[in-house]
């Protein structure tokens, strides 16, 4: 297929689905149009990322409508539908966006195996791109499912249990959920890889190595996340709201962290580090 023509089906598919996740409420006005873009820029490079993409948000955003009824009690910052605005989509996007630009330039084009000793920046832009998704899936499952959890939070950096929605507080399905969904990634970067790249004989089934990089991915980045959380995201008990909350006031009892990093920022230098770990561990790997 030439540049013009997956050109005009990476366009085709980030329109409907941005479409749609608008109409659903999963995307608000100004986070369809990031969505766009970023659907359309990540299926042009390669089908194998816009994959991840797509794994990445048709997962999280299903989680994030299951027992909505038991998240709106919890969640003081809780929309319908979970809408995410064009912010949440560069925070959990924007890295991965540069990556594959470089990807593009640097292949022109083309889809490249893992392979260090054939081209190992390659490799290492790539494994980032992993390791992006997998942190974002990870944090998003863990956070979704861990606060269904019958399971009380403990908080990652002293093990105290906590209540349930203080940032850093972890739990065994959280946990669980993390590792799965990382391995979700893997899975779904390995299908699109088979049917679209062509590897030499001796590198083909190593590509199924990303499969446990992914889930490692998934599952460290949750926990980076939640240490970042515990120490420079501010959480606290409203009195008057009943909940926990995520900035000081009058009304509002600390329970761990400091007011540094918002959410976003959370999840920016979590994914960042996470992308950073996994590319050093594709270049080595591979």
């Amino acid at each position: 297929m030439d540049w013009f023509s997956q050109l005009c089906v990476a366009v085709f598919i980030a329109f409907v689905i941005a479409f749609r996740a608008h109409r659903k409420k999963s995307l608000s006005n100004s986070g369809a149009i990031a969505g766009f873009f970023v659907m359309a820029l990540h299926i042009f490079v390669g089908y194998r990322f816009g994959a991840v993409l797509l794994a990445f948000f048709f997962s999280s955003s299903a989680l994030t409508k299951f027992g909505e009824d038991k998240k709106r009690t919890l969640d003081p910052e809780f929309k319908e539908g979970g809408q995410r605005n064009w912010i949440q989509v560069l925070a959990n996007s924007g890295i991965a966006s540069v990556l594959v630009i470089a990807i593009w330039v640097l292949t022109e084009g083309q889809d490249k195996c893992l392979n260090s000793k054939d081209s190992p920046l390659i490799t290492t832009l790539i494994g980032a791109v992993i390791g992006h998704y997998s942190c974002c899936n990870g944090d998003t499952w863990s956070s979704e499912l861990g606060i269904l959890s019958e399971d009380k939070p403990r908080l990652i950096t002293t093990f105290k249990h906590v209540k349930k929605g203080t940032n850093g507080g972890v739990t065994k399905t959280g946990i669980l959920a993390a590792a799965a969904a990382g391995s979700f990634i893997g899975l779904s970067f390995v299908l699109l890889s088979f049917s679209t790249t062509r590897c030499e004989s001796s590198t083909v089934f190593k590509q199924l190595l990303v499969l446990p990089i992914a889930t490692l991915a998934g599952l460290c980045g949750s926990l980076i996340d939640s240490l970042l959380g515990a120490t420079l995201q501010f959480s606290g008990f409203c009195s008057v709201r009943r909940k926990v909350v995520g900035k000081p006031g009058p009304t509002v009892k600390k329970i761990s962290g400091s007011n540094v990093l918002d959410n976003n920022a959370v999840n920016f230098v979590s994914i960042l580090l996470t992308s950073f770990f996994t590319a050093i561990a594709c270049w080595y790997i591979f």
